[in-house]
């Protein structure tokens, strides 16, 4: 019943996608106790890299945030007053 894929995603919609998957087949109630252990350890395992990766995103938007737009912010000094 359960898939069991130990591969890393290759992007953060992957792992999501097939997180709920997990969830949804836990929550079924339909999985034996050695299917739900393994969906759980898989379940960790995509939670770490959805977190690896959001956080790598949230790092590029504060790199974004304190160059370009502070920028693209000054270039209005009338704003200011």
């Amino acid at each position: 019943m359960t898939r069991r894929v130990s591969a890393t995603p290759t992007h953060f919609e992957a792992a999501t996608s097939e997180l709920e998957r997990i969830v949804a087949e836990m929550e079924s109630g339909q999985l034996t106790l050695e299917q739900s252990l393994a969906s759980y350890q898989r379940g960790v395992e995509l939670l770490q890299f959805c977190q690896t990766a959001l956080n790598a995103a949230q790092q590029q938007v504060q790199i974004l945030e304190n160059g370009t737009l502070n920028h693209f912010n000054n270039a209005n000094p009338q704003d200011d007053n």
